[in-house]
């Protein structure tokens, strides 16, 4: 039998959609009020979700101190009231979306959690809005 189990987290970022191979009127025009020259931010809201087997010692799927512990040193740490364009080198070539925030997160994850679980990763960039990759 497999369950899942999730830890909600949160941080605060800015970021600017720009995609440095167009024009600044090409970039205007896909991207709005997201291509504002001085960035803009979000307040994220983060789900990770483990899935595996109960283990019968613990009852745990994965222990819920160490998942927080994981999510907070290498996620809110890193990302909590930074600039992705500036200050996190990996959107330096890569359009800090928030597609693409969620799948850098995954794959910190990922190496972070047991390969024998499954992980997911639900990035709420507003309320309404929102994306979920799971390593696919």
């Amino acid at each position: 039998m497999e369950i899942t189990v999730s830890r909600k987290a949160h941080f605060n970022a800015a970021h600017r959609l720009d995609n440095k191979k167009w024009s600044v009127e090409k970039n205007k025009q896909v991207f709005g009020k997201c291509n504002y020259p001085n960035y803009h931010g979000h307040n994220y809201e983060l789900i990770v979700s483990v899935s595996g087997k109960i283990n019968p010692n613990t009852g745990y799927v994965i222990d819920m101190g160490e998942l927080k512990g994981i999510i907070k040193n290498e996620i809110e740490e890193r990302l909590d009231h930074k600039n992705l364009n500036l200050d996190i080198p990996y959107f330096s070539n890569v359009i800090p979306s928030a597609e693409n925030i969620c799948i850098y997160i995954y794959n910190i994850l990922r190496n972070k959690i047991d390969k024998a679980f499954k992980l997911s990763v639900k990035l709420y960039e507003t309320p309404r809005n929102f994306v979920e990759y799971s390593g696919n």
